[in-house]
């Protein structure tokens, strides 16, 4: 369900507006694609940089393992 609001815009963003918009979408069809890929990539982003600690702090954990064993395996060479 749509819900009608109000919104003050600059007028060189309303005209850029209406020239992306041209004859096939009315503004607010327009203004509300935007929204819509924004509010998508953002929760992507989000996404993506807690997939990216979880991967970063596994990352800390296997690189300090590898680092004990090959310290290991060169004190065993000694």
């Amino acid at each position: 369900m749509k819900e009608k609001t109000s919104i003050s815009l600059s007028r060189d963003v309303l005209t850029r507006i209406d020239r992306l918009a041209g004859t096939k979408y009315s503004r607010s069809e327009l203004i509300e694609r935007v929204l819509r890929l924004y509010l998508r990539d953002k929760a992507r982003n989000e996404l993506h940089a807690h997939d990216l600690e979880r991967i970063n702090s596994a990352a800390s954990r296997l690189n300090a393992e590898a680092a004990d064993a090959l310290e290991y395996q060169s004190l065993e060479r000694e």
